[in-house]
């Protein structure tokens, strides 16, 4: 893999994690549209620690405080401060782990298809325009409850898929939950955190059995810190974009997209 093409799948990865268009998807199809060897799951999963870098270097001040009130909770028995949230992002995390051991070993074969994944950005760019516009959009974090944070790490599963977006499907679900769009994003950011803690181990091992080939330390190294760069700038733009504008943009172009790649799996184009 050439420094250029890390660097352009690094771009990809920052601008489809955090916008609700799905990166895994992206990073399955780029590669077929350019003509360039599938990069294979590992890697891609390995753009995800840049994500991780993005969000831990963002939400610093939050996750320091979440951190610390957590903690206190435990020992202390007791919600003090941000402790709850922390609880329930914890809790919302189980059912992606325990969903990720079950089919990853799929997911790295037969969920890379052009034609699923086109599936999924259709299906669920319409599922998110539904949502925007039927969710009342009257709470915020401070009302979200334990069967809101777990319904949410539930839906969070389906990301494993690719075409479906990790950040798309929770904020679908959280609009859905009547949560406000900037709500929605921050918990899904947040969210990120633990996901992306849990992938970078599961990483860290395979890479120590040698099972990432063809991808020199050199642009690996290059297009996590190029993901994590950009990462940090997609996250606050969106942010601001969504304080004042809704999620349709994106549901459009999901589906644009989704037909496009399926105009081109029907015609022999793309396999």
């Amino acid at each position: 893999m050439s420094y250029f093409q890390a660097a352009l799948l690094s771009l990809v990865q920052a601008l489809s994690e955090f916008l609700p268009i799905s990166s895994s998807g992206h990073l399955v199809l780029l590669p077929r549209l350019l003509g360039w060897q599938d990069q294979g799951l590992l890697f891609d999963e390995a753009l995800n620690t840049g994500t991780l870098l993005a969000v831990l270097a963002y939400f610093r001040h939050d996750l320091i405080a979440l951190l610390r009130d957590g903690w206190a909770s435990l020992w202390g028995r007791r919600f003090v401060g941000q402790g709850q949230l922390a609880w329930q992002l914890v809790a919302a995390t189980v059912p992606v782990a325990v969903a990720g051991l079950l089919i990853h070993p799929w997911v790295a074969a037969a969920g890379r298809k052009p034609a699923l994944v086109a599936t999924n950005l259709i299906v669920y760019g319409v599922v998110l325009a539904v949502a925007d516009r039927l969710g009342r959009r009257n709470r915020d974090l401070g009302s979200l409850r334990w069967v809101d944070a777990l319904a949410i790490g539930a839906a969070q599963a389906l990301s494993l898929v690719p075409g479906t977006s990790r950040s798309g499907i929770t904020m679908t679900l959280a609009l859905f939950l009547g949560f406000e769009r900037a709500a929605a994003a921050r918990f899904s950011f947040l969210l990120a955190v633990p996901v992306g803690l849990l992938v970078a181990a599961h990483d860290g091992l395979e890479i120590a059995k040698g099972h990432l080939q063809g991808v020199a330390p050199g642009p690996l190294m290059a297009a996590v810190l190029l993901t994590a760069a950009a990462g940090y700038v997609v996250i606050g733009g969106l942010l601001s974009w969504l304080r004042r504008q809704s999620f349709l943009p994106f549901s459009i172009y999901r589906v644009a997209l989704g037909g496009l790649i399926l105009g081109l799996v029907v015609s022999g184009w793309l396999g």
